[in-house]
């Protein structure tokens, strides 16, 4: 599994989109500006974002700014753009911790209050849709950008039998335990989007595709999301073949 990218990375590729739109944007014909990739635990969502992110880098072309994943990352983007101390980072994946846990931590004072942080995360969020070349991971960024025009929303899925099985191997757990994690995470994740954004996380008007990763492999959903954005456009080139 591939390392999230570090703070310097994000601000050099941010750095390089408002370069290019300040000289004009390279790729006006290119409808889609960032992608949204909403995932059921076990289905690979960053490895399908980094193939997604090289297939759109290539149909782009060599003049094309270069499209950069935003998953654990982004916190990272968070903390920096909002100037606030990176111990918050614990406080914010997508309600990992309990609604009890939350409410005593802000009566304390441990940390702002959650809905602050929400708010902040998706302000960046929104930002970043608008900078352009962005696939963003969960904390409900299709709900956030859902009035943009030009982001694309997918959602990935699998049964559970298949996603405990990828778990297994990913985190090296054994059955009970892959099982019990994505059942917890897939839990946590509805709960933030229903809390912070009343909306259902499984519900299929929220995406223009979804698609069953465990199914079709890793870099064979990446290729249909690519098609699916642009079905009309000469896509070869970009999807020569490479590990599924």
């Amino acid at each position: 599994m591939k390392e999230p990218l570090n703070l310097g990375r994000c601000l050099s590729f941010i750095n390089s989109q408002l370069r290019l739109n300040e000289h004009g944007d390279s790729q006006e014909k290119m409808r889609w500006r960032a992608v949204t990739l909403s995932r059921q635990t076990g289905t690979g969502g960053h490895l399908v974002a980094e193939e997604l992110a090289m297939y759109l880098q290539l149909l782009g072309g060599e003049n094309a700014g270069p499209w950069m994943v935003f998953d654990r990352n982004l916190l990272e983007r968070v903390l920096e753009e909002h100037n606030l101390p990176a111990r918050l980072a614990k406080f914010m994946p997508e309600d990992r911790i309990s609604h009890i846990e939350d409410m005593l931590d802000e009566l304390f004072g441990l940390h702002p209050p959650t809905w602050t942080l929400v708010e902040k995360t998706s302000d960046t969020i929104l930002r970043l849709a608008e900078l352009g070349n962005v696939i963003i991971l969960g904390r409900g960024a299709n709900v956030i950008t859902s009035k943009l025009d030009n982001v694309f929303h997918a959602r990935l899925v699998g049964s559970l039998e298949a996603r405990t099985q990828y778990v297994e191997a990913d985190r090296k757990l054994d059955r009970k335990a892959a099982e019990e994690l994505i059942l917890h995470e897939d839990e946590g994740r509805r709960r933030y989007v229903r809390k912070y954004f009343h909306r259902d996380v499984d519900d299929p008007a929220l995406f223009h595709v979804a698609i069953n990763t465990p199914a079709v492999g890793h870099a064979a959903a990446a290729k249909l999301i690519m098609q699916a954005m642009y079905p009309t456009l000469e896509t070869a080139h970009a999807l020569s073949p490479r590990h599924d």
